[in-house]
């Protein structure tokens, strides 16, 4: 259970990560108060209305105004997360260094198992104590 929560928040938090540091843009189209579209990423569909004020105006001296209305909002990411290893001191490189030194040396092994009382006999069996106190493990 324990593995399990952490590997949620795990997933979470890079989640948090990725969508803070992502930005994009969402373009919306208003044809008067109404919503006609809405875009991610891309330039959002019109209506129609803008290419008939440019007919309008070719064909006739008075103008009409566009009722259309485009919005855009732009969500900006963090930068701050990049990391720049330049302006590591040569204090902070030594300690990653050794770190890394002594981490990887946990885990080599010895050439040869040593085993100290290889060259010893075990001790004679005078009684068989388990059976005597009968403890036995189960």
């Amino acid at each position: 259970m324990k593995k399990l929560t952490h590997k949620i928040i795990a997933a979470l938090m890079a989640m948090v990560v990725l969508v803070s540091t992502i930005s994009f843009t969402v373009d919306m189209h208003y044809c008067g108060n109404t919503l006609v579209d809405v875009a991610l990423y891309k330039q959002a569909k019109t209506c129609g209305m803008e290419q008939q004020a440019s007919n309008a105006v070719e064909c006739s001296i008075m103008a009409k105004k566009s009722c259309c209305t485009d919005k855009q909002l732009t969500f900006d990411g963090q930068d701050e997360l990049q990391n720049s290893f330049d302006k590591i001191t040569l204090e902070q490189q030594a300690f990653v260094v050794m770190f890394y030194y002594s981490y990887i040396n946990l885990f080599e092994g010895l050439e040869n198992n040593v085993v100290p009382f290889k060259e010893y006999p075990p001790p004679f069996l005078i009684k068989d104590i388990h059976v005597l106190n009968e403890t036995f493990l189960i």
